[in-house]
Formats: C-alpha cells, structure tokens, sequence
C-alpha cells in the first residue's frame, strides 16, 4: 500500500474537495491510500513550506509561497512531470492570472488548484429589509458604510492585500520599484481612502479573517454588505448555511471597477516524497478539467479551472457566484512571489492595520513599509 499524506487549510473548501478526490482516487487505484491534515488560514499563510514539505508528500499552498519553494527547492517543478498537453490546457484555462502566479524561473511549481480574490457580497434579504440597493460605486459603499451595515476582513494580511486593492485601484500598481512600495501620492491616497472606510465599520473586524466575515454574515443580522473579502463560494450554496450571500464583482472608484490582490491555492508535490510519481499522478487527477467541474466542485471546492468557472450547472448551483465575481479574477493584481517577499508580507499588514484602527502619519506608514520592503529584499536563500 503506498499512502500519501497532505496539508491543506482548516475549511471546507479547503479540507472536502482534497479528501473526495482522494476518495476517488483511491478506488481508481486501490493501492494508494491518501490522508489529509488541515491548518488554520494564519498558519496556511504564514507556515514554511520547507518545513511542511519534510513531513507531507502533497501541499496545498499560497502562491507567494512559490518562490521560496522553488529556490529552496522543497517543492517539485511539475511542469518536468507532466505532459505538454496536460500544460497547456492548465495555462489556456487559467482563472485571471492563477497559472502563472505558480511560475517562477520558466517551471511551473504548484498546479492552480484553486481561484480566488477579494469581491463583494451581500445578505439581499437585509438590504431589502431596508429598502437599499447593492452598491455600484465606492460612494455608494461609503453611504451604506455610514448606516452600520458594512463588513471588512481586518487582520493584518487582509488589510495589507486590501492596501494594494486600493493603490491598483488609483492608476498604480505596488512594487514598481526595489526602491519603494508605491509612489508617496498613491500611498498616501490610497491609506487616507482605506481609513475613511474603516473608522465607518465595527472594530470587531479587525480581529476577522474572510472566513470570520462570512459567518458573521450568515449567523447574524448585523451585516449586510461585505465590499471585499477573498470570496468564498460555500456560502452562496442553499443548504450551507442559515442565511444566503450572493457575491458581485467590486464597486467603480473613479467610473472602473476596483483591482484586487489573486489569491487561490495551488497543489504542490513535496521533493521529501517517496512517492513521487503516485503523487504527480493524484495532482494530475485532481486539478484536470473533468473533476474540477464535478468532484471538486461539488464537494466545496473553489476550482482554479477557468471551464468549472464558466459551468451552467456550476453557476445555478451558486447563484452565479462565478460568473459575477469572474471579471475581478481576470483583473486581480499578482503580488510578488521572489524568495523573501513572505517576510515583508507578515510584517507590512501589521503597519497598516494600526494606521487603520489609530491613525497617523501616512508617510512614516509608507516610511514603515519601504523599510521592511528593503529589508526583505535583501533576505536570500541559505
């Protein structure tokens, strides 16, 4: 018997979809036993990989993780595995920028396994409780925001993505320069707008993942609007849970739609492995255009294949979770993925969260964030 054994996070979309393809598997291949550990979301974005790679064959993982896997070399590059066929459907079926989020120095190191980027949701049954609409505009938000009703993801790395949200929003994309975040005019922008929202919701929020968001949602009557939070289609599904989402693409700032930060995972194969080729086999499986549009759909997945995106079937069982909320994928900023960028990322979102709850200095803030950025340019590979 060879038995595989992985990693992956603490949800349903992330935990179901992994243990029925493995199921599946399994009776496609007797001989293989596949078992799953689950993490939270902090540790999913915060835990090495290197080190989770000398215990797990197979890893379900964040792309800014991708470089440090691949000059560490803790992960396999799939792309010497498998078939040109098998790539170029993945690369042709990419959801918004997800395939190449997995590629660094030419090879492709994770399979996109898994979609996602901050977009809108909404409880319509309290909007029109209330006799309001969904907001089109990021007026709109600011005057819904004023009535109490609206949510945000608050913890540090959310807010951090959410930063980038709104500099790509004004015309610049962070990260243009080694010498700097993001010009002192956007930046200074960008945080002035982010607080002006943020003094307008509960402080509750800072202490909330996506994941917190949504349930506060769906268990309470308090929220009725989320305008950003990486989008889970679980809670737009009958049945899920006691109370419906349904999910939009972002409001206009400036007459066009906002940019979000590309989330999604991807399945890695460990090079720890002693089962390399049953593991490549299994990834191979489960990232393939027929399971992402049925097993791994219909088990709480969030699939990476842009076909599972555009299914009829899909979509009805959504209530158009992706076809509403597709055009925010194509868009989505790509952050950066070289060895050290993890470092800047667990810190930045720690400086933008305070100015966010307490105010301050914009520019000792961006001061703040170029210095880490420096720092983390700066941190190579042992």
């Amino acid at each position: 018997m060879i038995k595989l054994k992985g990693i992956t996070w603490n949800h349903t979309r992330g935990l179901l979809p992994m243990v029925a393809t493995s199921q599946r598997f399994t009776e496609l291949h007797p001989e293989v036993e596949i078992s799953w550990e689950k993490r939270s979301l902090q540790e999913f974005a915060d835990a090495s990989i290197e080190d989770l790679a000398k215990r797990f064959d197979l890893l379900v993982i964040d792309h800014p993780w991708t470089g440090f896997g691949a000059q560490t070399k803790a992960i396999l590059p799939l792309s010497d595995y498998l078939s040109n066929e098998y790539i170029k459907d993945q690369e042709s079926n990419t959801v918004g920028k997800s395939y190449g989020s997995y590629v660094f120095h030419d090879k492709l190191w994770a399979l996109p396994i898994d979609a996602a980027t901050p977009v809108a949701s909404a409880r319509l049954d309290l909007l029109e409780k209330n006799n309001l609409e969904v907001p089109k505009t990021y007026d709109d938000l600011l005057a819904l925001a004023k009535k109490g009703l609206v949510a945000f993801a608050g913890i540090p790395v959310d807010v951090l993505m959410s930063f980038y949200m709104f500099c790509c929003s004004l015309g610049e994309a962070p990260f243009l320069s080694e010498e700097k975040v993001i010009s002192e005019t956007i930046g200074i922008k960008a945080l002035q707008m982010f607080r002006e929202l943020a003094q307008l919701i509960d402080p509750a929020n800072f202490n909330r993942n996506p994941i917190q968001v949504y349930e506060a949602m769906v268990n309470s009557d308090e929220i009725a609007y989320c305008p950003f939070a990486y989008g889970y289609s679980n809670y737009s599904r009958i049945g899920y849970s006691q109370n419906l989402l349904h999910f939009y693409d972002l409001v206009k700032l400036n007459d066009n739609p906002m940019i979000s930060s590309l989330g999604g995972t991807g399945l890695a194969v460990s090079s720890f492995s002693e089962h390399i080729e049953t593991a490549i086999k299994y990834a191979e499986f489960t990232c393939s255009s027929q399971v992402q549009q049925n097993i791994y759909t219909d088990n709480g997945g969030q699939p990476g294949h842009l076909q599972a995106w555009k299914s009829e079937r899909i979509n009805g069982v959504t209530h158009d979770y992706f076809k509403n909320t597709l055009p925010a994928l194509e868009r989505a900023f790509l952050r950066p993925r070289y060895y050290g960028h993890m470092y800047f990322q667990d810190h930045a979102g720690d400086v933008v969260r305070n100015y966010l709850m307490n105010g301050g200095d914009e520019l000792k803030v961006l001061e703040e964030m170029n210095s880490l950025y420096a720092e983390s340019l700066k941190i190579q590979t042992v």
